[in-house]
């Protein structure tokens, strides 16, 4: 059984990962709306969207300071998520010419994954 506390804090979680997902998704839209290449602006909407993150969750859902230790588990669940997040937009890309599917497929394996690596080790 899930306590409160936990259901509280995946809550925030989700919160704090939507609102980076707005950050995310918008800054690629914008950015391959003024010409950049999908691959691109995938990747600055990602890097604007992990700054955020980090900051959030750090401060807000773990309540932790940010320490270089944590800061570094944390690079290495981006990086697995920015190869997820990539894998994704090139399936859509491949499959339906459609980036934008892929990012908003990403966007809950990241979020699941992030969330678990987050409370078992990078915030631990």
């Amino acid at each position: 059984m899930i306590d409160s506390a936990r259901l509280r804090q995946f809550g925030v979680f989700v919160a704090g990962g939507l609102l980076c997902a707005g950050i995310d998704v918008g800054l690629m839209q914008l950015l391959i709306m003024q010409g950049f290449h999908h691959t691109a602006a995938a990747s600055a909407g990602f890097v604007a969207g992990l700054m955020v993150n980090y900051a959030f969750h750090s401060r807000v859902t773990f309540d932790q300071a940010a320490s270089k230790a944590s800061f570094a588990r944390y690079m290495c669940v981006v990086a697995l998520n920015y190869v997820l997040t990539l894998g994704c937009v090139a399936l859509a890309v491949g499959l339906a010419d459609n980036p934008l599917a892929g990012k908003i497929l990403s966007l809950p394996l990241v979020a699941v994954n992030g969330y678990l690596l987050s409370r078992y080790w990078i915030f631990k």
